[in-house]
Formats: C-alpha cells, sequence, structure tokens
C-alpha cells in the first residue's frame, strides 16, 4: 500500500521513521512518500519537502508567512492528488495538517493523526475539523484518550513511540568517562543545553541560557545542535565563546548531564525519559502580542509534557516574562546543589516513566494501521 506522510518538525520526523518501520514489517509492499526529515529518508520515505524548510514557530510568524503557508498547502495537496496514495498519515502540526485534512477526505482518501496536536491546551475548537476530516486518531498520552471522549470522539493508544527511542538509543550503556574521551571534553560534568530546533527559538532562549557559563564555572556547557541547525544558525550567539555543539547525539549528551536546560516540546519529555534534571525554558523575551494571545488561548496548568503526564509540578518552567538570567539561575542552583531536590525529581521522573507503558508503540501503531487499512479494502 501507497502511505502518505507529513512532518514538520524534527521530533515527527523521529515518530515518524519508527513507524515507517513497522509499516515495513506489517506491509512489506508499503510505499512511503511524503514531508519530513533525515530520519524518514533514512527510513525508507521519498521527501518531497523537508521540515526545516517549512517550520514556522509562534503566533506573529504565522501571521507573518502566511502566503508561504498558503503556497506550501496548494503544493502538498497537488501532490498527493498526483500521487494517490491509499491513506494519508498526518504528524502533530496541526496549523498545516488539518487543512491537509480536509482536502485529502474530500477527494476520498483515508485520513489518520498520528499524535494528535495539542487541541486539549490550544483550541478545542478543532476537535469538530477532527471529528470531520479525520477517519482514525492514533494518540500516545494516556490523558488524551480522556479529552477526546469528552466529544464522544473514539481514539486509538498504543503507547508512547518516545519510549521506543530511548530503549533502542545507541551508545546506551556508555559511561561519562567513554563519552568525554570520545568527544574531546573535559572532566568537568555537563550542563546540556537543548534550545530547540527553530531558529526563532535560539534567539529568545539561547542567550539567557548562556549567560549560565559564568555563574557554573565548574561545569562545561554544551549545545546539543538540533538536526535542522547548523554552525552558522549558532555562530552569532557563541562569538568569544569555546562552547562545544555536538550534533547527532543528543540522547547521549543528555544522558550524560548534571542537568540540562531544555525549551519547551517534546526534548522536555525525552529528558525526563532519561532521568536527567532540568529546567523547563520557554520564549523568555518574546514580543508582548504573542504573550497576550499566549495568555489567552492556553487551556492547561502546564506546557511541558513531564508535568503534563504527572498532572502536576515535576520541573520549573520559566515562561515568557519569568524566563531571565534571575530565575535561571536560582532554578540551576536548586538542581545542582540540593542533593533534596534532585531526588525529588528523579522520584516524580519515575512515576512518569511508568505512566508512559512499554517499548512496542511504533509497532503497535503500525500493525493497527495496516490493520485497519486492509479492513477498508
Amino acid at each position: 500500500m501507497k502511505y502518505y506522510m507529513i512532518v514538520g518538525e524534527a521530533s515527527g520526523d523521529l515518530h515518524a521513521s519508527n513507524l515507517i518501520k513497522g509499516l515495513k514489517q506489517e506491509d512489506p509492499e508499503a510505499q512511503v512518500r511524503g514531508w519530513g526529515g533525515d530520519l524518514m529518508r533514512e527510513a525508507g520515505a521519498e521527501i518531497v519537502r523537508h521540515y526545516k524548510d517549512t517550520a514556522i514557530m509562534g503566533f506573529i510568524n504565522v501571521v507573518r508567512k502566511l502566503g508561504s503557508l498558503r503556497d506550501n498547502i496548494r503544493y502538498c495537496c497537488e501532490d498527493i492528488r498526483t500521487w494517490q496514495p491509499d491513506v494519508v498519515i498526518l504528524v502533530d502540526y496541526a496549523g498545516f495538517n488539518l487543512r491537509i485534512a480536509r482536502f485529502a477526505k474530500g477527494i476520498g482518501l483515508k485520513v489518520f493523526y498520528y499524535i494528535s496536536p495539542k487541541l486539549w491546551a490550544w483550541n478545542t475548537g478543532r476537535v469538530k475539523q477532527i471529528k470531520k476530516y479525520v477517519d482514525r486518531m492514533y494518540t500516545i498520552f494516556p490523558f488524551e484518550t480522556d479529552f477526546y471522549r469528552r466529544y464522544n470522539y473514539p481514539v486509538y493508544y498504543g503507547g508512547n513511540p518516545l519510549v521506543d527511542a530511548i530503549d533502542s538509543r545507541p551508545c546506551k550503556e556508555e559511561t561519562f568517562s567513554e563519552f568525554i574521551s570520545v568527544n574531546g571534553l573535559s572532566d568537568k560534568p555537563i550542563i546540556a543545553l537543548l534550545a530547540g530546533s527553530r531558529k526563532q527559538e535560539l534567539k529568545f532562549v539561547l542567550p539567557t541560557m548562556l549567560k549560565m557559563i559564568e555563574h557554573f564555572p565548574e561545569y562545561q556547557f554544551i549545545i546539543a545542535g538540533a538536526p535542522s541547525m547548523t554552525d552558522e544558525d549558532y555562530a552569532p550567539y557563541l562569538q568569544g565563546s569555546q562552547i562545544r555543539i555536538l550534533y547527532g547525539m543528543t540522547y547521549r549528551l543528555v544522558s550524560q548531564a548534571t542537568a540540562a536546560l531544555v525549551t519547551s516540546g517534546t526534548a522536555t519529555l525525552e529528558t525526563a525519559l532519561l532521568r536527567t534534571p532540568q529546567v523547563v525554558c520557554y520564549n523568555g523575551e518574546a514580543a508582548r502580542l504573542s504573550y497576550f494571545l499566549f495568555k489567552t488561548v492556553v487551556k492547561v496548568k502546564f506546557i511541558s509534557l513531564v508535568n503534563l503526564i504527572f498532572d502536576g509540578e515535576v520541573v520549573k518552567e520559566l515562561m515568557m516574562q519569568h524566563f531571565n538570567e534571575r530565575t535561571l539561575v536560582e532554578e540551576l542552583s536548586r538542581i545542582v546543589y540540593s542533593e533534596r531536590y534532585r531526588e525529588k525529581m528523579l522520584r516524580n521522573y519515575d512515576e512518569v516513566i511508568r505512566r508512559m507503558g512499554e517499548p512496542g508503540a511504533s509497532g503497535r501503531f503500525a500493525r493497527m494501521m495496516v490493520e485497519a487499512l486492509r479492513q477498508s479494502l
């Protein structure tokens, strides 16, 4: 069968790549085409457009780039019409993918949604679109099942693919000594900086993160290079600094770090699964209009997946005007200097990990999808 996938960022590329592997096991004749990244390509997909060329982050940037967004939607719709897949599989990326869902459903194609957009946080009104244009929704968090139940919309839950990614990561048994030796690092303990996968995130978050270097001289700070970034993207923020950037080894870096400063998103949950204490950082110097809109539309108490899954504060979320040099120094100090504070966070991580379930989610989701398609043929 023919599967058309659409991904808008690095985390979606990871999950989609693992799903592709599962689809190929369940359906040896599977052909995969779509919008995604390098990991999807490595898994066997034909990539029409790379997510790094299409990602748009933030309320204001969406408004500014509406023309580009419309052009990409038209291009994608025409590609789908020409290729005529058996199913269109949408991965998060709601602003783009819900428009594609309407188009695909309108020309008679099956539409599956893998990894629900965060409607429970941003826009519950979009549930009506989901019910109208999406044949099957596959969710990765238990609380999403309860959310959709309130709208009489059945969903299919198979666990969380991040558990698979963490469980099968390379160099899983690597020691700290081996890690620093391979990468030519000093023997100082590490604080990892995960500043996001988009250029806008670097602008608003990385400068404040880098101010921590002078406050914690006994640590070495290392940037986890995002797959969509290059040295040129980081260069404006690193002038005069000797800080290292490591690409393609985020899990290895985080697992060896004493602490991590993490931009809100999937990375906060990955850091928890790796049991590294963290501070969540979110757009500290964003425009006032963005902050006003954010406060207006957010429907949940927390922004990080760690706290949402736990349903309580496991990690400190420093958001908008609360994210500054002083508050970040205070929270990072608690993490690295207070054993009691660290242990409490790690105990809560263990509960989050328990709720996430066992590995094998990607294969379970692939099996459900292939069975559903075969039944409809």
